[in-house]
């Protein structure tokens, strides 16, 4: 029986690194199974899952365009790897036995379904797990703000932002050793105090559409479940 304090409708935000080795590019097969075993647990409480997940293991955008690739260029072969990652996410997912849709905001056809709004809503109704790939469809846009604006158009009730650190610190733990893990506060008090969790665009349509966001590290094994059945898990910011 589900957990009754589970989220009912979560997007859940993925890097590109995720599904690579640490400090390397491209797939690492056994981070690819242990992702989609930990998304299969959370699935199996009830919760409806869709998730947005981005291309730094494949493409970083302007940083490896170098000066030579134009930014709109750059971040369109950004999308493009995004679209890669969800596939193959997707393949781990069902090799898990979860059933998995790919919804892109580029027309891939032959690849992956267009987002459709009430098309992504009745997969999740019907306990599939989404990947929304491909950005938000246009350049100058980061898959933070394509998490928050998907999350806004599919209702969802909470964000889930898998990270490699444990959550949103007071300042840099990597320069200050006494940093401290915060473990609640609200986007205003994040915003006076200059924290850096999340882009400006994505900050503005989490705030706009009253979407609670939770920062947690992807390396604790079930951490995704502990999150969507509401456990204290990272930072929650609301």
């Amino acid at each position: 029986m589900p957990d009754k304090k589970i989220t009912k409708r979560i997007l859940l935000k993925l890097s590109g690194e995720a599904l690579s080795k640490k400090d390397s590019r491209g797939f690492d097969p056994a981070s690819l199974k242990n992702i989609a075993e930990e998304i299969k647990a959370a699935a199996r409480t009830g919760a409806q899952m869709a998730i947005v997940i981005g291309g730094g293991n494949i493409w970083r955008g302007v940083r490896d365009g170098g000066g030579v690739i134009d930014r709109v260029n750059a971040d369109n072969m950004g999308m493009l790897a995004t679209v890669m990652n969800a596939l193959a996410l997707q393949s781990a997912l069902e090799e898990a036995g979860v059933p998995t849709r790919v919804q892109t905001s580029i027309n891939i056809y032959q690849l992956a379904e267009p987002f459709v709004k009430r098309k992504a809503q009745r997969h999740l109704e019907k306990g599939r797990v989404v990947i929304f790939a491909g950005g938000t469809g246009n350049p100058f846009f980061t898959t933070d703000t394509a998490a928050a604006l998907r999350a806004s158009e599919i209702g969802a009730d909470l964000i889930l932002k898998a990270t490699q650190v444990d959550g949103v610190y007071d300042c840099d733990p990597r320069k200050n050793p006494h940093a401290k893990l915060i473990h609640k506060i609200t986007y205003a008090e994040a915003i006076a105090q200059g924290l850096q969790f999340m882009d400006t665009a994505a900050l503005a349509l989490c705030l706009e559409n009253k979407l609670p966001l939770q920062v947690f590290s992807l390396h604790k094994k079930g951490n995704i479940k502990k999150a969507v059945t509401g456990a204290q898990v990272g930072t929650l910011i609301y």
